[in-house]
């Protein structure tokens, strides 16, 4: 099977590449500053930490989908070539943002008053608690207001701009952690010191933003009504959408504050850090193929939708399988090495997380085509079906399961659905039946799975205790995964194509003088 167009196809290996890389580092930086500040601040104060970091997460659903809704809109107006339309746009959604932004932080000084009320926390932590939630909300609400300038690099495809930010805010973001906490600063002091370099980030994206579409304006006076009707449309549905994606995956950590306490909180999050980091490392291309998922649907090339889904799915799964596998079958080991053995409970967690990432991952694609070409509000429902779903079957087993019991209320529902609904209606929308699609984009990434777990379960017992052991044998389980992948599960003809976009990463001069050449016909 072809790749995209020799153009798209550089734009998507560029800004997949610089997405892997960012991630990676921030994986690595996270696997130090993690354990390091578990061990200087305590459980009960990093417990309380991911408490308030999982509240605060909520605020951003006040963006009411716009954020999602953007991208789609740069890119149709991108293509239109209309430039008067897309800062009409953009300075519309600009100020509904800042007033969300308001209505936010409204809500968590709500919030920090009944702190006490809400979760378990404990009397000398409520002052604390307060603090850190009201400084968090600080950065939740600039991010929003500073979402449409992620949206233009987005929507014109120059997701490597933000990447290279990405990473080297993360690394100053760590050396600053690292910093506070040696200088004998508390669990407020480090927050105040991330939440600054944080908000700087921003100002760097909202740079970027204007080195990409120089002709950008965001001022009152192109305030419209219509635009704002047009964007709404569309908006509410990836509103319901992300409302859902929260409800299913971070309502966790606030089910087991309200009826566990903060330690558990601790447990949980370290099991749910790697599991997050996993799935972000493996699905990056689907984010990175909406605006292309938007391009081809207004010019009514299935072909190419019939290409991404198939590919899309494939490559998706042959990084999910792997890493969130690898996780799955090393968790033990990983877990203990890493945090210690306070935190075997956090064993059992990643597991069952690292299988959900699968089944996600997997189906990421599928959910990208559909709302990016029309059936949005059927990924809308049959998410926020799954929601509920989750957020009552966490509930109901918290208490004879404990913390399994919630992540089982999270992999059922999900699974049905991802696998019963999403899957089939992408095949449908590309006009392929399940069975190709599963033959064709499931199978070849998912039999050398086989080969991974037969050598982890031959030499895991071989490992040492150690930290750098066990990432050894992941490398070389993962490893051995995408061998056999290239080798024995793919085509010669999909074998090359991969080959090709690699060498033209390699060669640096060449393709960044490509880049620029995409960048500027654009």
């Amino acid at each position: 099977m072809g790749g995209p167009p020799d153009g798209e196809g550089l734009t998507i290996a560029r800004n997949l590449s610089t997405r892997y890389l960012a991630i990676a580092a921030e994986i690595a930086l996270g696997l130090v500053t993690l354990p390091f500040n578990l061990a200087h601040l305590g459980k009960s104060a990093y417990g309380l930490w991911t408490l308030t970091a999982s509240v605060t997460a909520y605020f951003s659903v006040l963006d009411l989908g716009y954020s999602g809704a953007l991208v789609k809109f740069v890119a149709q107006y991108r293509t239109r070539r209309d430039p008067r339309a897309l800062n009409e746009i953009l300075s519309t959604v600009f100020y509904i943002f800042t007033g969300c932004g308001l209505a936010a932080y409204i809500a968590a000084i709500v919030l920090a008053i009944f702190l006490p009320e809400l979760f378990h926390v404990t009397p000398d932590q409520v002052a604390t608690g307060r603090i850190v939630l009201l400084v968090t909300s600080v950065n939740v609400v600039a991010g929003m207001a500073f979402t449409v300038y992620g949206a233009v690099i987005n929507g014109f495809q120059r997701y490597d701009l933000n990447n290279v930010v990405g990473t080297v805010s993360g690394i100053i973001t760590a050396l600053v952690n690292f910093a506070v906490i040696w200088a004998g600063f508390n669990l407020v002091g480090l927050v105040v010191a991330i939440t600054m370099i944080r908000l700087l980030t921003y100002w760097v994206y909202r740079i970027n933003a204007y080195r990409v579409f120089p002709g950008l304006s965001i001022r009152p006076a192109f305030f419209r009504r219509d635009r704002l009707r047009e964007v709404t449309t569309f908006s509410i549905h990836m509103a319901i959408i992300d409302w859902a994606n929260r409800m299913n995956y971070s309502m966790d950590a606030i089910v087991i504050g309200a009826f566990m306490n903060t330690a558990a909180v601790a447990v949980w999050a370290i099991g749910q850090r790697l599991a997050e980091l996993t799935q972000r490392l493996a699905n990056q291309l689907n984010d990175i193929l909406f605006p292309a998922v938007v391009e081809h649907d207004t010019a009514a090339r299935n072909d190419r939708l019939q290409k991404i889904f198939l590919l899309g799915t494939r490559l998706s799964l042959a990084a999910a399988v792997p890493l969130a596998g690898g996780m799955l079958l090393l968790a033990g080991p990983l877990i203990t090495t890493w945090v210690g053995t306070d935190f075997s409970g956090s064993v059992i967690v990643l597991q069952l997380l690292s299988f959900i990432v699968i089944v996600r991952v997997g189906n990421a694609t599928a959910s990208t085509l559909l709302k990016g070409s029309g059936s949005h509000k059927l990924i809308a429902a049959t998410n926020m079906s799954a929601a509920v779903a989750n957020v009552a079957l966490s509930i109901a087993l918290v208490h004879p399961l404990g913390l399994p019991g919630v992540a089982m209320g999270t992999l059922i529902p999900v699974t049905l659905v991802m696998m019963l609904i999403v899957f089939p209606a992408g095949c449908r929308r590309v006009g392929l039946s399940v069975t190709q699609g599963l033959m064709d984009a499931v199978w070849p990434a998912v039999w050398p799975a086989a080969v991974m777990a037969a050598y982890v379960f031959a030499t895991r017992p071989l490992v040492p205790h150690h930290l750098i052991a066990v990432a050894i044998e992941y490398g070389i389980a993962v490893s051995l995964y995408a061998t056999t992948f290239v080798f024995l599960a793919i085509s010669a003809a999909e074998r090359q194509f991969y080959l090709e976009k690699a060498l033209s990463l390699v060669g640096h001069h060449r393709f960044f003088g490509r880049v620029r050449t995409v960048s500027e016909s654009a």
